[in-house]
């Protein structure tokens, strides 16, 4: 039976159902492409597209080669210029479109895949895309060395046949509610140069841009692929990515053209530039993330959930939104956005702002000594965040060390878990189907993470979630229910809430888009 991507993702993924999608490109590339990227773009104002020319966009801090598999830092920004996927989503739902896959199909128990892959797609270094660069691509990014969010998804995937060079099965230990997170998230990769993948000597995709220069702490360059399999695109011959750690020299640099695109103006500078002619503020929409409280549980004074119950009872959330986000998000106790097929309304209120309730918990306690509290200096949000949360805690009796701490190392810290006591980031994932949260992201994997949290009960609701064929309905719904129940009782991590990244942008450009993890997606974005 023949369906459209969309069918197909309702039928297999939403119901677990084996229906074959032919979803195939058909009528030119240049219409698969915008399908494949999503309709939702930053910047389109019916300009005329433009060829050439070079973007110049400002990040706030440096690539980290090693983590290129990790979605931290420029990370993102890098993949989605030089990487593509076999499938993607749109970020505005959770219907995967082809990309490097034209087609697929789901066995009926969920337990195998078939991709049908395309063949007219090279790596930049010239070399034909076929099976056994994703069988390749897949295996290395389960392994551990490369610290992928994900990996646990991909040793699930326990056979792949790519014995056909246009064509690959997956055969897995069991259901995976999230196989398209998967499928979307994994970059393929290049065999041919993957040790110098870490070092970032030489970075190959297949994507619509060529990596072509690094110089450390200070830019990374790319330019056009001129073999790229979309004809006639991209129209940019030329991105450039510059290290700019400042919030206020990002926004001098916008106003004044050095560049065009910036990742790091504050919220409150970001309301008066969408007032300013000649600038937009881009809200990265459907690529939620949210902000949060950790705890390391095996210290001996945040072992006791009863003082993590102190602590968000405490919290203002709402403030927090309003002043350091400036209304860009929501409060929330739990991960999941309002989007989420897990988002529950009544559970998200359980720790609402309560002074006195968060006192009447301390006074059964012995005064807690004071706790470290690290944040990241590479957005002043953090630290504005934490200051209010120091401030917070303090009113009910909780005395807090600011601890601030430089990007690289908080990035390692949140991947081996060094945190001493409390901190303050982000995390991701949770825009996506919910069971990739809890067996993957660094704070919330059941199995390890950042919090030292082990829970028997959590691993079963988390595997649970995980192993259903369908990431909606009556059963999908009761396990996220289960899940968000053991958050909320264990509270290892304590939510503030859902906040909205956004890009600053001259008007000159226009066909912005990006992925559900904020990856770039510039086949169509042009200077005009």
């Amino acid at each position: 039976m023949n369906s459209s991507p969309g069918d197909l993702h309702r039928r297999n993924f939403l119901r677990g159902s084996a229906v074959a999608a032919l979803a195939i490109f058909g009528g030119g590339a240049l219409a698969a492409c915008t399908s494949a990227v999503s309709q939702q773009r930053g910047g389109d104002d019916n300009a005329q597209p433009v060829r050439g020319g070079t973007l110049k966009y400002g990040v706030v801090v440096d690539l980290v080669p090693a983590n290129l598999l990790t979605n931290t830092g420029t990370t993102p920004y890098v993949v989605g210029l030089v990487f593509e996927t076999l499938v993607r989503y749109p970020h505005d739902k959770f219907e995967p479109q082809p990309l490097l896959a034209k087609s697929w199909t789901v066995a009926p128990d969920g337990k195998s895949i078939t991709l049908d892959l395309r063949d007219d797609v090279k790596f930049h270094s010239g070399r034909p895309f076929t099976s056994k660069d994703v069988e390749f691509s897949l295996r290395t990014y389960a392994d551990p060395k490369w610290s992928g969010q994900l990996k646990s998804t991909a040793a699930a995937v326990t056979g792949i046949d790519s014995s056909d060079p246009h064509r690959v099965t997956l055969t897995l230990a069991h259901p995976l509610s999230n196989l398209f997170d998967l499928l979307d998230t994994v970059p393929i990769l290049d065999s041919e140069s993957i040790d110098q993948l870490g070092t970032g000597e030489k970075i190959v995709g297949t994507g619509p841009f060529r990596f072509t220069q690094r110089i450390p702490n200070q830019q990374l360059v790319f330019e056009k692929n001129p073999n790229y399999w979309v004809p006639d695109r991209p129209y940019l011959d030329r991105v450039e990515i510059t290290i700019i750690p400042d919030n206020q020299a990002q926004l001098n640099a916008l106003k004044t053209g050095q560049i065009h695109l910036a990742d790091g103006v504050t919220y409150r500078d970001n309301e008066n530039l969408a007032k300013t002619d000649g600038y937009r503020v881009i809200t990265y929409e459907g690529a939620e993330i949210e902000i949060y409280v950790g705890a390391n549980v095996a210290d001996p004074v945040l072992s006791d959930v009863r003082l993590r119950q102190a602590i968000a009872y405490s919290v203002d959330r709402e403030r927090i939104i309003a002043e350091v986000f400036r209304g860009a998000g929501y409060a929330a106790n739990l991960p999941w956005p309002k989007n989420s097929p897990a988002f529950d309304a009544a559970r998200n209120t359980r720790y609402s702002r309560d002074v006195a309730k968060a006192k009447q918990i301390l006074a059964q306690l012995p005064k807690p000594p004071k706790i470290p509290l690290t944040y990241n200096t590479a957005l002043s949000a953090y630290e504005a965040t934490a200051q209010i949360v120091q401030a917070n805690l303090a009113e009910v009796g909780i005395e807090v060390e600011l601890t601030p701490t430089d990007n690289a190392t908080f990035v390692k810290q949140l991947i081996g878990a060094q945190f001493p006591g409390l901190w303050i980031t982000d995390h991701s994932w949770a825009q996506f189907v919910p069971s990739t949260l809890t067996v993957s992201a660094y704070p919330f994997n059941a199995r390890k993470n950042a919090s030292h949290f082990e829970s028997p009960a959590y691993v079963a609701a988390a595997d649970a979630a995980w192993q259903l064929p369908q990431s909606t309905g009556p059963d999908a719904v009761r396990a996220y229910q289960a899940l968000s129940d053991q958050l909320l009782d264990s509270l290892f991590l304590i939510e503030i809430g859902v906040r909205y990244s956004q890009g600053s942008a001259t008007r000159k450009l226009h066909g912005f888009n990006w992925t559900k993890r904020r990856e770039l997606a510039l086949t169509e974005a042009f200077l005009a």
